[in-house]
């Protein structure tokens, strides 16, 4: 990375080598270019950036998209780099990312790879995050504890993310050499009882879609969340789809089912005027009634209208009876949610032990459709992240021999190794889809890996240490300490 003395960062430039495995999946390469290469600005506003991206073949299993997929490496470079060019030069951690964060944008933002950003306000999430931990305090706290030098070393580390999310449009795939479209579809069917039917492309696996689509499909269309059913995966009734990695499927599935749902409410709305004896222009809706202008108390349910469509006692000539509509949603561009996140821990300098003593984070998906489903998204990525940094990792003897093959050996995060997470958000809805969502599913695990180690880092760098490999082991920072001391 390339900076003035003033902490402006100038450039950028990486050389990665990706383990590919020992033959190509499908999203293979594009996850160390497109996900990967195409994010290395971040958050920041970084003139110039380049970067040498070499596929490896080797004996290990072919390599896939996991939760955050090339973000999470391209978030590390980055926000390792502020951190050393912080240090360098006598910075603060927090000022050298505001002074280089881009400014608050609604109408987007093109980056020096080639990426038109969305929406942001960068400098937004970071400074509540900031008011969240009581950053000078902790500064203060930091310092009193340096000076008493108790031998547990305190450290404060920071990540401020951009990542790219609700993977589409289909030409985008089509060029980059995508075996497949980034489209969306939904059906939305009433049934004469007034309730409702959904059959989505998208195919969640644990995200909660199946509440958050009918929270969405209740409130725009004024029925009960207990009346809507969603059906995904099933393909002899549902439609087409392409899968939800990427953070998609509230930012594209939401897209598809919104245009269900307008056209759902477009053919209500003739079926009213008809059963209202009103013209079609004269129409309102609001909260599932449909009326005439300045007459709200003279209204039609959309369960009149469902009834009505179903049966077709009394309903306009020319028009096909029934109530369902099918739409499809490839999207104009990607979603960019973004975030500011900060780790406290604690090294035992004799044992190079780490305590994860705070972790906060603020975190920006666009609007929010339930916030109790985002939080436990951010939990879920956090442990990832933290785990990814602390313990979790592949180890192969000089032969090749995978000895990390069982979790009898190989280290997962547990919940008595973190304290209470405290979360807050931002809101700054997308122009790419109808609702303004963004995604929030891989956020915790891009940022929580670079706050950790900053935070690690941060921690021993009195004491000379710069770089340990990942995970960060007991062994290992014990050993790096003991090195540093003699040297």
């Amino acid at each position: 990375m390339a900076a003035t003395k003033d902490g402006t960062i100038l450039a950028l430039r990486a050389t990665v080598w990706a383990n590919l495995g020992g033959y190509l999946s499908t999203a293979s390469t594009g996850i160390p270019t497109i996900l990967h290469g195409l994010m290395l600005s971040g958050a920041y506003d970084i003139k110039n950036i380049h970067e040498d991206v070499y596929g490896m073949f080797t004996h290990t299993t072919p390599v896939d998209a996991y939760r955050g997929a090339g973000r999470p490496e391209a978030t590390f470079i980055v926000e390792r780099l502020v951190d050393l060019v912080a240090a360098q030069i006598g910075m603060d951690a927090a000022d050298i990312r505001r002074k280089n964060l881009i400014p608050p944008f609604k109408d987007g933002h093109t980056v020096a790879t080639g990426l038109v950003y969305d929406t942001g306000n960068y400098v937004g999430a970071l400074d509540k995050a900031m008011q969240m931990a009581d950053y000078p305090k902790l500064r203060k706290e930091q310092a009193d504890k340096r000076a008493k030098g108790d031998g547990k070393h305190m450290g404060i580390g920071m990540c401020t993310y951009a990542e790219i999310c609700g993977l589409g449009p289909s030409q985008v795939a089509g060029a980059v050499g995508f075996g497949g479209g980034l489209w969306e579809s939904a059906i939305v069917r009433f049934h004469p009882s007034g309730k409702v039917h959904v059959m989505v492309g998208i195919s969640p696996h644990g995200q909660g879609e199946e509440t958050t689509f009918a929270q969405i499909v209740a409130s725009e269309l004024g029925v009960d969340v207990d009346d809507v059913t969603i059906f995904h995966g099933d393909t002899s009734q549902t439609p087409m789809g392409w899968g939800s990695y990427g953070s998609r499927s509230t930012p594209v599935g939401s897209g598809a089912l919104m245009g269900a749902i307008v056209k759902v409410r477009e053919k209500a709305k003739i079926v009213a005027a008809h059963l209202l004896e009103a013209a079609v222009e004269d129409m309102e809706y609001a909260d599932g009634k449909f009326f005439v202008k300045g007459s709200p108390s003279k209204a039609k349910t959309i369960q009149d209208i469902a009834l009505m469509a179903n049966v077709a006692w009394n309903y306009p000539k020319g028009l096909e009876p029934g109530l369902e509509a099918t739409a499809f949603f490839d999207p104009p561009n990607f979603v960019y949610p973004f975030g500011a996140h900060i780790a406290v821990v604690e090294v035992d300098g004799e044992t190079g032990e780490v305590a994860l003593k705070r972790y906060i984070a603020v975190d920006d998906c666009g609007r929010v459709i339930n916030p109790m489903i985002v939080e436990g998204q951010i939990h879920g990525g956090i442990v990832q992240g933290v785990g990814q940094a602390l313990w979790e990792g592949a180890v192969y003897d000089e032969q090749g021999q995978l000895l990390t093959g069982s979790m009898m050996d190989y280290a997962l995060p547990k919940a008595d190794a973190f304290p209470m997470f405290e979360l807050g958000m931002t809101e700054t809805p997308t122009t790419v889809n109808p609702l303004g969502v963004k995604g929030i599913g891989e956020t915790g695990t891009i940022a929580s890996t670079p706050a950790v180690y900053n935070a690690v880092m941060d921690a021993l760098r009195p004491l000379g240490v710069t770089k340990v490999d990942m995970p960060l082991l007991p062994e290992r920072l014990w050993r790096a300490m003991r090195q540093a001391k003699r040297s």
